[in-house]
C-alpha cells in the first residue's frame, strides 16, 4: 500500500470520455449520455434511468500514481421480490491491461414496483474506491465506471500528478442500440461487447445503447447527429418488437428517418446498421415481451413474448420480419450511400449460439455472449475489409 499522501485532483471534464454532457452538481459532475434537450423531450423513466447509467464512460488520464482514490455517489437499484441486484464494477486499466476492479458500498437506493413502474428513493452516502499497488512508472490509465449503475463522481484523488491523456489519437466510434448495447448481463464495464470491441479495434467508444430505449426515438437520433464521431453504428429491432411500439407501415419510415437525420451531422463517416441478434420467443412471435409468471413464482426475472404470430399479417413486428426490413433499406440506400453497411445481428450471436450459450432470462445475453459478440463485431467491422477497417 502507498504511504505517500494523496492530493485531490480536479475533475477536469477532458479526464472523462464517453459521456455526451456532464451536468454539475451538487456534489460533482453527473455523465449523461444524452444531451439535456433531449432528457427535457424525453418521458419515458426507463429511459431516463438507462441514459445516466455511464456504459462506456471512463476517466482517461496519464499519471506515475501508483494510488488512486475515486469518491462516487452510485445509486442502486431494488426490485422487490427480486434478488438483489449485484454492486456495479469500476474496472482500472494500465496501459491496456487490466489491474484492479472494486465495487462501492452506500449510496442512494432506489426501490422500483414492477406492478406499477413507481420509483422511491432513499439517499444514501458517498463511497470511496481506492486503487492501489499500480506501477510507478508513466501510464495511461482508464478507469471504467459501471455500465449499470448511475454514478456520480464526486472528488478524485493521486499520489502523483495526473493530466488529461493526448486526445485525437484514436478514431471515435459512436454506438447506439438496446440493453444488449448497454451492456446488459456483462461482467463489468469493459467486457459489454462494445467496449471489447472498441479496445479490439483501438478506437475511442461512445456508447449511447440504452436499456429498452432504442425505440428510433428524434431526439436520439439527434444526440448522434450532433456527437463527433468517425464511425457510426445502430443496432436496430428488439425494442421495437418487445415493446410492441409499431407496426411495419410505420418502421421502415422511422428508420429512414432516423438514418436521415444522423446523415446530416456525418454525412460521409461510416455507418453500420445492425439488425438483432437471435433471440427465440421474439422470431417469429411479436411482442410485447413480458415477465414470465413461472419464472417470477421461482424469485427470477424471465420474459416470454405475448404476441401472437397471426398478428404479423396486420403489420406486427417480429426479428425475422425487422431483419428482413433493415436489409431491404439499407440495400435501397446504398446506391446513393456509399458509406452504409449492413451486419445481420445473427453472425454476432445466432441460433447455434443460442443453443450454447443461452439467453439467462430470455432476452439478454450473458458475460460469455458479450464476449463472443465483440470479438465477432470487431473482426467483422474493424478487420481488413471491414467497413471500420483503418
Amino acid at each position: 500500500m502507498s504511504t505517500t499522501p494523496l492530493t485531490s485532483v480536479p475533475l477536469d471534464p477532458r479526464l472523462i470520455r464517453g459521456a455526451v454532457e456532464l451536468e454539475r452538481t451538487a456534489r460533482g459532475l453527473l455523465p449523461h449520455r444524452l444531451p439535456a434537450r433531449a432528457r427535457r423531450q424525453n418521458t419515458d423513466p426507463q429511459l431516463a434511468m438507462a441514459e445516466a447509467q455511464p456504459a462506456g464512460v471512463r476517466l482517461v488520464f496519464r499519471t506515475r500514481a501508483t494510488a488512486v482514490e475515486l469518491d462516487v455517489l452510485p445509486t442502486k437499484r431494488v426490485y422487490p421480490g427480486m434478488p438483489p441486484r449485484p454492486d456495479g464494477v469500476y474496472e482500472l486499466y494500465a496501459d491496456g491491461r487490466r489491474a484492479a476492479s472494486a465495487t462501492a458500498s452506500g449510496g442512494d437506493v432506489d426501490t422500483v414496483d414492477l406492478a406499477t413502474g413507481r420509483t422511491a428513493t432513499t439517499p444514501g452516502p458517498v463511497a470511496t474506491l481506492r486503487f492501489d499497488g499500480l506501477a510507478g512508472a508513466e501510464k495511461e490509465v482508464v478507469l471504467w465506471l459501471p455500465h449499470n449503475e448511475r454514478t456520480e463522481l464526486v472528488a478524485l484523488r493521486a499520489d502523483a500528478p495526473v493530466a488529461p491523456a493526448a486526445e485525437g489519437v484514436r478514431r471515435t466510434w459512436l454506438h447506439h442500440g438496446s440493453s444488449i448495447s448497454h451492456g446488459s448481463d456483462a461482467a463489468g464495464p469493459a467486457s459489454t461487447w462494445p467496449a471489447l470491441a472498441s479496445r479490439r479495434g483501438g478506437v475511442e467508444l461512445v456508447n449511447l445503447g440504452f436499456g429498452g430505449g432504442a425505440l428510433l426515438d428524434p431526439f436520439t437520433a439527434r444526440a448522434l447527429r450532433d456527437t463527433p464521431a468517425d464511425l457510426i453504428s445502430v443496432k436496430i429491432g428488439i425494442n421495437l418488437v418487445n415493446t410492441d411500439l409499431l407496426r411495419l407501415r410505420a418502421f421502415g419510415p422511422a428508420v429512414h428517418g432516423f438514418l436521415d437525420t444522423v446523415r446530416e451531422g456525418h454525412p460521409t463517416a461510416p455507418l453500420l446498421v445492425v439488425s438483432p441478434i437471435w433471440c427465440p420467443i421474439h422470431e417469429d412471435v411479436p411482442g410485447p415481451s413480458t415477465p414470465d409468471p413461472a419464472a417470477l413464482a421461482e424469485g427470477r426475472l424471465a420474459f416470454r413474448a405475448a404476441g401472437d404470430p397471426a398478428e404479423t399479417a396486420a403489420g406486427k413486428l417480429t426479428l425475422g420480419v425487422v431483419r428482413a426490413e433493415l436489409a431491404r433499406i439499407v440495400a435501397e440506400r446504398a446506391g446513393e450511400d456509399p458509406h452504409l453497411f449492413h451486419l445481420d445481428g445473427t453472425a454476432l450471436y445466432g441460433s447455434g449460439d443460442a443453443a450454447e450459450l443461452p439467453l439467462p432470462d430470455a432476452l439478454h445475453p450473458d458475460a460469455a455472449a458479450h464476449r463472443r459478440m465483440g470479438e465477432r463485431f470487431a473482426r467483422h467491422a474493424f478487420g481488413a475489409g471491414g467497413p471500420f477497417a483503418p
